[in-house]
């Protein structure tokens, strides 16, 4: 995993239009945009290939120059099951990183604030973005709502109103990546996995339904709430590009992907990762998008006992 920064003395938001404008007397060729951000991949790339650079954990910085643009930042790499890692917080009054049970009994509410807020502002303002949840926002505007809700800052409604809508769904995708153990919990984890591998529909709808209702309720009810969000912003896949499948992808692994501990179990290497279970936790949400609205109180009623033995 590549990280870039701009340098600090740049005078400009980190992470945000790293481009500096030069003067120069002669006019610039046609598409040197697009020219030096290849020319800035490919150092990349080969860096990212260079054993020493990729042993080291300190930044290394460079600057790219061409017709009178200057590209300047500062990169790391992390390692990939760096990047996976849940860590719960070590401060349990914030929500990143704490357990929903946790934060929803301490709010009084059944889905959490930050997710609530979040989804509302995407309905209001992104849901016929280009690309909404596909494309990352700005790092520091992540981290800033981040530090703010964790705060419970006065202003956090404010903020949100005045931040990019890519930050915004980029911060709701890190609730969900940071929290301690995943929405549709470790437990369940190797159960969910069986149970999109069945052949026969009327034994996976049992079983899937089944594991929905072995959830505990904030993890039940935020999940719904966030399954019928995902739903309308699919309805808009014409103008946002954003289908089903495409929004499964996205979502799918942050919600199911296994606290490290558990990972150890379920998983042998880090390549697996990105190959069979991915696929299998992009199936497991795409089941449940394409599913008929799911409710709450009808999963409640109904208390028989499917066995997820395959």
């Amino acid at each position: 995993m590549t990280e870039v920064l701009p340098q600090p003395d740049c005078g400009r938001k980190a992470g945000r239009e790293p481009l500096e404008l030069e003067e120069s007397g002669s006019k610039r060729p046609p598409n040197t945009g697009a020219r030096l951000w290849g020319r800035v991949r490919n150092k990349l790339l080969r860096n990212k290939l260079d054993p020493q650079t990729v042993e080291t954990k300190n930044w290394h910085t460079d600057v790219i120059e061409m017709n009178g643009i200057k590209v300047e930042f500062s990169m790391k790499f992390t390692s990939r099951d760096m990047s996976l890692k849940r860590t719960p917080s070590k401060k349990q009054t914030g929500v990143f990183g704490v357990k929903i049970s946790v934060v929803t009994k301490r709010e009084r509410s059944k889905v959490p604030y930050i997710v609530r807020q979040c989804v509302e502002e995407v309905e209001k303002r992104g849901i016929e973005e280009v690309g909404i949840y596909r494309i990352s926002g700005v790092a520091t505007d992540i981290q800033a709502l981040k530090a703010v809700f964790d705060a419970n800052n006065k202003d956090i409604l404010l903020m949100l109103s005045d931040m990019d809508i890519n930050a915004i769904a980029g911060t709701l995708k890190l609730y969900f990546r940071e929290l301690p153990e995943p929405l549709l919990t470790d437990r369940l984890y190797p159960a969910f996995m069986e149970g999109i591998a069945l052949s026969d529909p009327a034994a996976k709808e049992n079983c899937m339904m089944h594991l929905l209702r072995s959830l505990p309720d904030p993890n039940l009810i935020t999940f719904l709430f966030l399954l019928e969000h995902l739903k309308r912003v699919a309805e808009k896949e014409p103008i946002n590009k954003m289908s089903l499948h495409n929004l499964a992808t996205v979502f799918g692994p942050t919600l199911l992907r296994p606290s490290e501990v558990e990972s150890k179990a379920h998983l042998t290497s880090a390549a697996d990762i990105w190959s069979h279970d991915v696929m299998a936790q992009v199936q497991v949400l795409l089941y449940y998008l394409q599913h008929p609205p799911i409710s709450f109180a009808e999963l409640k009623r109904n208390t028989l006992y499917f066995s997820t033995d395959v």
